[in-house]
């Protein structure tokens, strides 16, 4: 089986919040993940979206497969580094703010 690989690392969303866009998608047809992604509402759906479309090229130069031939084999979620912020609070303290990232990895196969 052919398969295409496209990954995107550092991107600025939680990965929990990054996992409710990708399993939308797990498994469907190019076409109708493409659908999936620009209908939901999800921040990390627009980033997904980029990353499955640089897939879906990856797929077409490299392995010379139509677009209607592929399915999302696999989509993977995993935590990045986080950034590590202060937020002032009362009588002088300060409460740590973490911002999440994530590095997304999508394979597509021909079928």
């Amino acid at each position: 089986m052919k398969k295409a690989i496209a990954k995107s690392k550092y991107m600025r969303v939680p990965p929990r919040k990054a996992r409710l866009a990708a399993d939308l998608i797990r498994g469907l047809g190019v076409e109708q993940a493409r659908f999936q992604l620009q209908t939901c509402q999800l921040k990390a759906g627009k980033m997904l979206q980029k990353t499955l479309k640089s897939a879906v090229a990856n797929a077409e130069t490299q392995l010379d497969v139509r677009t209607e031939n592929l399915i999302v084999s696999e989509v993977r979620v995993d935590p990045g580094p986080v950034i590590k912020r202060a937020k002032s609070k009362s009588r002088g303290g300060r409460v740590p703010v973490m911002k999440r990232t994530s590095h997304f990895t999508i394979i597509v196969a021909a079928e």
